[in-house]
């Protein structure tokens, strides 16, 4: 009763071995950039709107260090454009464009090795189903006319549990992969955009500001002089 009831790890044979391995280093690196992801995405339109403000009172310190602050690469873009405030546009640009390419290889980091277990996994469990197979074979050729169905399902049960375990690892991983894709492509787009954005408020909004501020009368003596001269 117990050998014609296995269990599958054991009916599975040695790639079993080789797919749960395969799984629990899926599930790592699942977690692993789940977890890198959730911390490196803020609220963009919020935070650039808090730096807008801190900016808007002309304190550069203390927005640079919000931006240290916080975590993320769409932080750090920011931050890059905040320490070339004073330059013009084209080395602006090529600040924050040195910052994107620093911080958005991060976020790709290991998706690839998640995408090829998804595409290994049914290949390791098509060599299980063929491993099974011969098994089956060479049982049915030893027994001859007289092999039993008991001595035939071994092969079988391998070949069907490996393919079947692999495909069950298969899709999670590739739904894993296209559900990471799909965050890193929202923090590039987030990236893309606070860039952008920081770079028209200090170019257009910030550097009028500070004009129309440097244009108004510093103190009382000025107005006095305009009086003098009426």
């Amino acid at each position: 009763m117990e050998t014609s009831n296995p269990s599958l790890l054991v009916s599975g044979g040695p790639i079993m071995w080789v797919l749960l391995l395969l799984g629990a280093l899926a599930l790592v690196l699942f977690i692993e950039r789940m977890l890198y992801l959730h911390r490196g995405q803020i609220r963009s339109t919020e935070f650039l709107d808090g730096v807008k403000n801190i900016l808007a009172q002309r304190r550069m310190v203390e927005a640079v260090t919000v931006c240290e602050e916080a975590p993320g690469p769409v932080a750090a873009v920011v931050k890059a454009a905040l320490l070339h405030a004073e330059d013009d546009e084209v080395r602006m640009r090529y600040a924050v464009q040195d910052a994107a390419v620093v911080e958005l290889p991060a976020l790709e980091r290991r998706l690839g090795a998640l995408a090829a277990i998804a595409h290994i996994a049914p290949l390791v469990g098509l060599l299980g189903t063929v491993l099974g197979m011969a098994t089956t074979f060479r049982a049915f050729m030893e027994g001859g006319q007289y092999a039993t169905a008991q001595a035939l399902s071994a092969g079988m049960w391998q070949a069907l549990i490996t393919a079947g375990t692999a495909l069950a690892l298969a899709i999670p991983a590739h739904l894993a992969h296209h559900l990471l894709h799909g965050r890193v492509r929202a923090i590039v787009r987030d990236v893309e955009w606070a860039g952008n954005e920081i770079m028209r408020y200090l170019l257009i909004d910030y550097r009028d500001a500070g004009k129309r501020e440097s244009a108004l009368p510093s103190g009382p003596g000025s107005k006095s002089t305009g009086g003098a001269v009426q």
